[in-house]
């Protein structure tokens, strides 16, 4: 019994791992046909190839593993971050300018509701909110630094 529950533990991890490795992010297919749509000619547009962005994938990555928290208000300000980025992202892969503007404002202020709230949650928790947090901003920065020109 011990050397079926060691194998399909080790079958389960070695699976997993290699399944993650096979798909950067788990919207690349939608972001694929939407940026070939994409006109080159505006001005206006947004040049950053979205389905090969590591940030983007991570942002992905980190809205589809954000845990639960005691607090409900938390979590109902969380849902409304992660659907947000979710958006943001749509909207950068469709070069939507002012979509991403709009998006950009709704991050900022739901990541401040956020940091208001996080006093009501346990510090196990907030330390866990904490480490999301600053790896959806530092990840958002670096989008809109290579959004912007800069290097």
């Amino acid at each position: 019994m011990r050397r079926l529950l060691f194998l399909g533990t080790l079958l389960l991890i070695t699976s997993s791992c290699a399944t993650e490795k096979l798909n950067l992010s788990p919207l690349s297919n939608t972001f694929s046909s939407d940026s070939k749509s994409v006109d080159s000619e505006d001005s206006k547009s947004i040049s950053i190839n979205i389905t090969e962005n590591v940030n983007a994938s991570e942002i992905t990555n980190l809205i589809s593993t954000f845990p639960k928290f005691t607090n409900s208000a938390v979590n109902n300000e969380v849902i409304t971050l992660k659907y947000t980025l979710q958006n943001y992202l749509y909207a950068i892969a469709a070069g939507n300018t002012s979509g991403k503007n709009k998006t950009i404002k709704n991050l900022e202020k739901s990541y401040k509701n956020i940091q208001k709230l996080r006093r009501y949650l346990k510090k196990d928790e907030d330390e866990v909110l904490n480490r999301y947090l600053v790896r959806l901003k530092t990840n958002v920065t670096v989008i809109e630094d290579s959004v912007n020109g800069k290097k």
